[in-house]
């Protein structure tokens, strides 16, 4: 049997380990092992590859293949090592950029490594794969970057707004397309040169026209954005595993952002569009009032007394690393036979998900983790909530101020609840910018400082 024959059959193992990745990652007791399917998928997929490219290539693109895989797998094993999770929104949008600029790099070598085809239709499917390849791989790479820069407090998580923003998307996929027609037709160089600065700037005004209250669908339709890219690829690279692993990714990642914006009653063609919901100002001059304070002793008692209790955790929660003390609240109030649940917004943190994998670390028991909708309609009837590092997904201003930039979005209703507690830093806005009316509302007080430190105050007044 052929190295080929080997490969392609390897391929298929790895194809179907990807789709088995997808099904276990679905659900919470099967994720450990959707992720060994997918770890096993890879390097069965990375060896094949090896194995083509070793029986194609001459000796010095063996060695250089050799290099790069070895410099690729030394960086990914440190990363993953020292990363902490409040820093995998950032990273997980780095790598994003990774395959755009690949997809980018293919493109350009399909263009000046052209093969010559017998038939003239075969010429024109192999330019349009170029260029489409390089257009779709920009968009994502400098997207992907912008995304990083913000998650990572780089870059202002406000987004820009440019006279004419949405002329300037359009014009640039109207340039796109005519540029394609001209370059099936006849492919010249400066028009892949051009066709690339169009790309890098749209994937730059895209994801930095978007605020920071949605950057969690950004960075899912980023994801999707690089599936596609690689897809691209692997139609210029004659690579069946590329072609399939690339829509799979590309087809979760945009159903993944549809549900995101169902979530948040946003409009999925106006996230790919880029910068929605941004023309209401996020100026707020409004005097709310006074806000109340409550020490650890006090919301102890709250708690002690309390027969239910739900925790809405946010993105403040990860970066304290609050969750093991909460999950030994968690345990301390169900054995004085307190009802404690979790309420968790389908864009709590900045990726989706990553309240839930927190909590799982902690092990916290998953059936007391309820999503949003499950968990509304019970707020009203709940003694105390407990807000802890959460500030937009709990903000009253997206139900009841239609002038919010937040407006319409679906939130946890807690001030609802008999009495609310919210862990806090400080009073400054969330990461949307947007000020939080909650935190003024009579039956809500605040618990400044550490979440962590404070919770373990809690936890001796206990």
């Amino acid at each position: 049997m052929s190295a080929e024959s080997v490969a392609q059959a390897a391929y298929i193992v790895a194809i179907l380990l990807f789709v088995m990745s997808l099904a276990g990652l679905s659900r919470h007791e099967s994720s450990r092992n959707g992720v060994l399917y997918g770890i096993v998928g890879m390097t069965i997929a990375l060896v094949a590859t090896v194995i083509l490219a070793v029986q194609d290539a001459e000796a010095i693109g063996v060695v250089l293949l050799v290099i790069a895989v070895v410099i690729g797998a030394a960086i990914g094993l440190a990363r993953a090592r020292t990363v902490e999770m409040t820093g995998m929104p950032e990273l997980i949008a780095l790598f994003h950029s990774f395959v755009g600029l690949a997809a980018v790099l293919v493109g350009w070598n399909g263009h000046l490594e052209h093969p010559h085809y017998a038939l003239e239709s075969l010429e024109r499917i192999h330019s349009a794969e170029v260029f489409i390849g390089v257009f779709i791989g920009g968009v994502t790479f400098t997207g992907s970057i912008i995304a990083f820069l913000k998650l990572s407090a780089r870059m202002k998580s406000a987004p820009l707004v440019l006279p004419g923003k949405n002329l300037l998307n359009l014009g640039a996929l109207a340039a796109f397309a005519v540029l394609t027609i001209v370059y099936v037709a006849s492919p010249h160089m400066w028009l892949l040169v051009l066709v690339t600065v169009v790309s890098l700037g749209l994937g730059v005004h895209l994801v930095a026209s978007i605020g920071g209250g949605d950057m969690p669908v950004v960075v899912s339709m980023l994801n999707s954005y690089s599936g596609w890219a690689a897809a691209a690829a692997g139609f210029l690279l004659n690579n069946d595993l590329l072609i399939v692993t690339g829509a799979l990714v590309g087809s979760s990642g945009a159903y993944l952002s549809y549900i995101m914006c169902q979530a948040m009653n946003r409009s999925f063609i106006s996230v790919i569009a880029g910068g929605f919901g941004i023309e209401a100002s996020g100026d707020d001059d409004t005097d709310y009032g006074e806000h109340r304070e409550v020490d650890a002793e006090g919301a102890a008692e709250l708690l002690g007394d309390a027969s239910s209790v739900v925790i809405t955790p946010g993105y403040g929660m990860a970066v304290a690393q609050a969750q093991y003390p909460v999950a030994d609240l968690v345990s301390k109030l169900r054995a004085k036979g307190v009802d404690v649940r979790f309420g968790i917004h389908p864009v709590a943190g900045r990726l989706p998900g990553h309240m839930n994998v927190l909590l799982a670390e902690a092990k916290v028991p998953y059936d007391i983790v309820l999503e949003m909708d499950e968990i509304n309609d019970d707020l009203a009837d709940t003694d105390v909530v407990l807000v802890i590092g959460a500030n937009d997904t709990v903000n009253p201003a997206a139900a009841e101020d239609p002038g919010s930039p937040i407006a319409g979005m679906p939130v946890l209703r807690v001030w609802e609840a008999k009495n609310v507690i919210v862990f806090k830093r400080s009073m400054a806005a969330g990461y949307a910018g947007v000020q939080n009316p909650l935190f003024f509302r009579e039956n809500t007080q605040m618990l400044f400082g550490d979440a962590k430190e404070r919770v373990e105050d809690i936890l001796r007044s206990l």
